[in-house]
């Protein structure tokens, strides 16, 4: 892959009375190296030998030798188990809005290797956010939505667009060592494709070293199900890197979201991560579980030049919103150059029932315009007081990016210290 000069926090380890801990996205090794791309505009074009269209209903192996074209929607169906060979390349057809649909009760064994990777692409020329749909992975596990199952509703058949049930050890299959490029498409009348959607999938399916980039939409949004996934990166979404709604039990380690004052939306609405537990209130079963994540050893980092003069100028939103009745649990974790970095939804009572469904222990809160408001509220003493409190081992700081992160593909793994409100870097091996 391409060297990058994007400065990322592969390491802080914070120096505590009696231990240390480690902050933001970790690894004994550079995790990101060989499978990740983020230049790829620039990665070379290939064109297809093979079309995939309309439903795949029996087991079908693609192979590495071939090159995919998905025009229109394609759904894997009756059970079928789609199997994708390491270094595989598919591409979205822009014309067609191809896309993905792996239907409830099927499977995705896209299996990629950390050198040979399977990547989604998109076959523009100049190849741009929201050129093709994406990836849609749909299974039986439960959602909070009445009647225990729910339809994506972008311009899908809806008989093939159900999801959810009671099988929260659902397994729809294998995505690991997957790259997602340009999806998103926008849909006439409609919303926004996301670039990987999980709906009603349940905690054998496994989500592990996951990249998706420059999506028109979300790049990942978690629809329900009972969801565990590691070493996810989203870079450059236009919209949310991380949505959680539904009532989804989702559990999210080691990962990365990336976004860019001038390509992210700043609109509201627009994070890095958005914890929801309904999309509207009136299809919600509240005798079902509410949303709740527990992440840990996330690095949420905003990539400007000049953080201060993009927030002048409304560039930059909140990083993180925690709406009504929803549970976020937020450990060892970075976040870095946003306006505030947490937004609480203002139906949510600030209370000390409330407080321990939110929580951030152990974070690194730097270069935020405030970090943790009520929506509409400006004073935050309370939440200050509250989250400020020794206990919790939150650090704030408002050192340059430049200081806090490392280029990880031009140096050496650093060892980071914070000492006395100051990062010093080690070299590392």
């Amino acid at each position: 892959m391409k060297k990058i000069t994007l400065l990322i926090c592969l390491l802080l380890t914070a120096a505590g009375v009696n231990a240390q801990q480690e902050k933001g996205i970790i690894g004994y090794t550079n995790w990101l190296d060989n499978w990740t791309e983020f230049k790829p505009q620039k990665a070379d074009s290939k064109e297809p030998n093979q079309i995939l269209a309309g439903n795949i209903k029996e087991n079908t192996k693609l192979l590495k030798r071939n090159v995919y074209v998905l025009q229109g929607n394609v759904y894997v169906t009756n059970n079928a188990v789609l199997t994708i060979e390491p270094g595989t390349v598919i591409i979205g057809d822009a014309e067609s809005k191809g896309t993905l649909v792996i239907t409830k009760g099927a499977q995705i064994i896209a299996q990629g290797l950390e050198t040979d990777p399977i990547v989604f692409t998109s076959n523009r020329s100049m190849k741009k956010a929201g050129d093709w749909g994406g990836v849609v992975v749909l299974g039986d596990a439960p959602i909070n939505k009445f009647g225990s199952v729910g339809s994506y509703n972008m311009d899908l058949d809806p008989a093939l667009t159900v999801y959810g049930g009671n099988n929260a050890a659902g397994n729809s299959g294998i995505l690991k060592f997957v790259r997602i490029e340009f999806a998103g498409k926008k849909v006439k009348g409609a919303d926004t494709f996301n670039g990987l959607t999980i709906a009603g999938v349940g905690n054998k399916t496994i989500l592990e070293n996951v990249m998706v980039s420059y999506s028109g939409g979300d790049s990942f949004a978690f629809y329900g199900g009972d969801v565990n996934a590691s070493q996810l990166v989203s870079y450059k979404s236009i919209n949310d890197d991380f949505k959680f709604t539904q009532g989804v039990q989702c559990r999210l380690y080691n990962s990365l979201a990336v976004r860019s004052s001038y390509l992210s939306s700043n609109k509201d609405g627009s994070r890095c991560l958005e914890v929801k537990s309904f999309e509207k209130k009136s299809d919600t079963d509240f005798t079902k579980k509410s949303t709740l994540v527990a992440a840990t050893n996330i690095t949420m980092l905003n990539d400007s030049e000049n953080i201060k003069a993009d927030m002048q100028a409304g560039l930059v939103k909140e990083a993180i919103y925690v709406a009504e009745s929803a549970s976020l649990e937020l450990k060892r974790s970075v976040v870095s150059g946003f306006n505030p970095a947490v937004l609480i939804d203002s139906q949510t009572e600030i209370n000390s029932e409330n407080l321990k469904k939110i929580k951030f222990e152990e974070m690194f809160f730097n270069q935020c315009s405030g970090n943790i408001f009520t929506e509409n509220i400006t004073d935050n003493s309370d939440l200050e007081n509250w989250y400020g409190n020794s206990v919790f081992f939150n650090v704030y700081s408002n050192t340059d990016n430049k200081e806090t992160f490392v280029d990880v593909y031009n140096q050496r793994r650093p060892d980071f210290r914070l000492q006395l409100g100051k990062i010093t870097a080690s070299s590392g091996k």
